[in-house]
């Protein structure tokens, strides 16, 4: 060999090397690009739906769906073009995506209507994102197909890129809420992430180049392709379909409970796309018997969970781990029966189409399909076909038989239990006899198959056991409302998530029906903070209120905290919670203690612009849960409740959150406009929460001098906040809600 073909030789590693790290470089960075932009336009758009868990997992739909717009895309032209004109295209279609940046909320389209928000906010993402999110989303299998078509070393295999591609999408998902949203606002964000667009259209230019010098022009696709993934296609989808509606679920139900904030939307999705990482590889990270009993053991202490109130430090990790699982489980699979290079495209289009289906079931679908979460324990049932070895060979009458027992098993042991005491821990003892009786069959040796379905059965079965569910459950796009008896039948109480959110009596302590006036429980009794502060204030003013606005109703316990001659209105963003506490609605507060309070339907920040102001009070209590809705505690929303007070009036925020500490952000924001903060936290009561229904209350009362809150300015249990001016203030354009996690 002469030194010429040695250095040839070299020469063509070289290329081959740079042709990887170009294809690398611009699938990572496409990635990263597209997965940041997520978050950032979801935050952007919080405000004009309340704040509300839904509009992550509605923009989680949406970004599905254009990911299989841009998915079709690359298919089409892939199948259709040269390798030439497929680069010249797409180049085409990246600038007519940068000619609409940067990114902002789309103008005039209003308000959302009272009914169908999730099809208005998709359309909002679509006019707002959806040309340069359709030409990112098409650059995953466009660069895979460009650098199997080049020829080059590795061509034949290229699903290494796709490893990268998820990597580079959980960069962005962990340097959002860490970096980004801590140290950005909005409007840098967009600025930034326009610049990366640029950067990109210039990488997948040279990516094409790269592949054009290797494939000379060929027809973008190779021509063999791969006659055994035909029939596939039905399994690709269901292997999408499951981990994607499980995402969705797991991730609505943790910022149900915590905060609709982009570090909790993202640790779910992250989590997610590194299952891709881990599974799409020749040998997987954990082997398939292993994975199993996690999947199955998981399951059983999720469902535990859903049926107690768990600590958040532990019941965040639960869900997390077994979406992992689940996801590792299912696309394990899915790397399982990839077809080969020529059907690449192909098999990209029916997993993204699995993937919309499963996001629209859990996020579209379900709250129209069930008054409770009926979706969560479905899809855990579900998650057991994805495990390998469930085609019924050999012994699959006794394998069905053994499911059917601990099927029947479970709704007889909850009829028991509801039969014989309707109040005691059912979830918590029927969970722990399956996890039980799961463990048992596995030791029948036949745990791949058996054992999940058995479970998944089992759990169905537990859905629709008389007793499993208490009351009357309501659904709409904000969440779910159950409407429940007490165990000692003596309260009927409005539950959101894992929080009261109000409880009327409707018997005395010996059995007998209640007849007197409703009295405001739970956290709104007259001497707790809540009551004190409405109280003070009214002191003040020399004894009325005024005008008074309250936004968030729940079941309209504060209305009977209304003096004679004083005029209330609440504004309310959910129309299910204002049938439920309007005058003849579920709860009586309304109807008997301010039956002429007009109640105003629509987001709080839009309807209060409206109010002709001149209000002594205005209360703040729109707490979902324990989720926060940031936009209503923000510096311009705080200015606009300031613009309707009368003179010497006063805001007060029911800020109770069983994670969060939340008096230093709004002592921050309101010193920018000139206001003091005073809070009061009760610790936990002495009697229990049903001998009078009453539950502790943290409070935070506003107001522009100690005149003007009276009592409260010299003690009563209230203490004065001193702000932390080296904080950044909340604002519509940032937030940091990792400074608001209680220590």
């Amino acid at each position: 060999m002469t030194a010429a073909d040695i250095e040839g030789a070299a020469a063509g590693r070289r290329a081959v090397a740079g042709a990887a790290t170009a294809f690398t470089a611009a699938i990572g960075l496409s990635a990263f690009l597209l997965f940041a932009v997520q978050p950032m336009f979801a935050k952007m758009v919080l405000p004009t739906l309340g704040g509300a868990p839904g509009v992550w997992s509605v923009a989680m739909v949406f970004f599905q769906a254009l990911l299989l717009g841009g998915y079709a895309y690359a298919h089409l032209i892939t199948r259709t073009l040269t390798l030439r004109n497929a680069v010249i295209a797409h180049l085409a279609v990246l600038g007519v995506g940068f000619a609409v940046l940067p990114i902002a909320v789309a103008a005039g389209w209003g308000r959302p209507p009272a009914d169908g928000e999730a099809i208005w906010l998709l359309g909002l993402f679509g006019a707002s994102v959806g040309l340069p999110f359709f030409a990112l989303s098409a650059n995953g299998p466009l660069l895979q197909a460009w650098f199997a078509a080049s020829r080059r070393e590795g061509a034949s295999d290229p699903y290494f890129l796709y490893a990268a591609s998820n990597l580079g999408s959980v960069g962005a998902l962990v340097a959002y809420p860490l970096l980004a949203e801590p140290l950005m606002a909005l409007a840098g964000q967009s600025r930034l992430w326009t610049a990366g667009y640029a950067v990109l259209i210039g990488l997948i230019a040279l990516a094409g180049f790269a592949a054009l010098r290797g494939g000379a022009g060929a027809a973008a696709a190779p021509a063999v392709r791969d006659p055994a993934s035909s029939g596939r296609w039905p399994a690709w989808v269901g292997l999408a379909f499951v981990p994607s509606a499980l995402l969705v679920a797991v991730t609505a139900h943790i910022t149900t409970d915590v905060a609709a904030a982009p570090l909790l939307w993202v640790a779910p999705l992250a989590l997610f796309l590194l299952t891709f990482v881990a599974a799409f590889r020749a040998k997987p990270l954990i082997a398939s018997k292993p994975l199993a009993f996690a999947q199955v053991a998981l399951t059983a202490a999720a469902f535990v969970s859903l049926m107690s109130d768990w600590p958040i430090a532990v019941a965040l990790p639960l869900h997390l781990a077994l979406l992992t699982a689940v996801a590792l489980t299912a696309h394990g699979r899915l790397y399982a029966l990839r077809p080969a290079a020529g059907d690449l495209t192909r098999f990209y289009l029916f997993m993204s189409l699995g993937g919309v289906l499963g996001g629209s079931f859990a996020a579209l679908a379900a709250p129209r399909l069930f008054s409770t979460v009926a979706e969560y324990p479905l899809l855990l049932a579900a998650a057991a076909l994805c495990l390998p070895g469930l085609a019924f060979k050999g012994e699959a009458r006794r394998d069905l038989v053994a499911i059917g027992v601990i099927a029947f098993g479970a709704v007889a042991l909850g009829a028991l239990y509801a039969a014989i005491d309707p109040s005691a821990g059912f979830g918590v003892h029927v969970a722990l006899t399956l996890a039980f009786a799961g463990g048992m069959v596995a030791l029948w040796g036949r745990p791949a198959r058996v054992v999940p379905l058995a479970l998944g059965a089992a759990l169905v079965a537990c859905g629709v056991t008389p007793g499993a569910q208490r009351g009357e459950s309501l659904r709409s796009f904000f969440g779910v409302h159950r409407v429940s008896p007490t165990a000692d039948g003596r309260f009927l109480t409005l539950v959101h998530g894992n929080t009261i959110h109000g409880a009327m009596r409707v018997a005395n302590d010996d059995g007998s029906p209640y007849e007197g006036a409703p009295e405001p429980t739970t956290y709104y009794t007259r001497e707790g903070a809540l009551g004190q502060g409405v109280a003070a204030i009214r002191a003040a003013r020399g004894g009325s209120l005024g005008e008074v606005a309250v936004i968030g109703l729940g079941s309209g316990s504060l209305a009977c905290h209304r003096a004679t001659g004083e005029t209330w209105r609440f504004l309310e963003i959910d129309d299910t919670v204002i049938r439920l506490a309007r005058p003849g609605g579920r709860f009586p507060f309304v109807g008997a203690c301010a039956p002429d309070a007009p109640l105003v339907l629509g987001d709080a920040r839009l309807t209060m612009a409206d109010q002709p102001g001149g209000f002594g009070l205005v209360v703040v209590d729109a707490f979902s849960s324990d989720a926060i809705p940031a936009h209503l505690m923000t510096r311009e929303a705080l200015a606009l409740y300031r613009s309707k007070l009368a003179p010497g009036g006063a805001i007060l925020m029911h800020v109770s959150n069983r994670h969060l500490e939340l008096a230093p952000i709004l002592a921050r924001v309101s010193a920018d406009l000139g206001f003091a903060a005073w809070v009061r936290r009760e610790g936990d009561l002495d009697e229990p929460i049903s001998a009078r229904m009453r539950t502790s209350v943290t409070a935070v009362m506003l107001a522009a001098n100690d005149a003007d809150v009276g009592s409260i300015a010299t003690g009563g249990g209230w203490t004065r906040v001193a702000p932390d001016l080296a904080r950044r203030p909340w604002t519509d354009d940032f937030s940091n809600i990792l400074e608001a996690f209680a220590h």
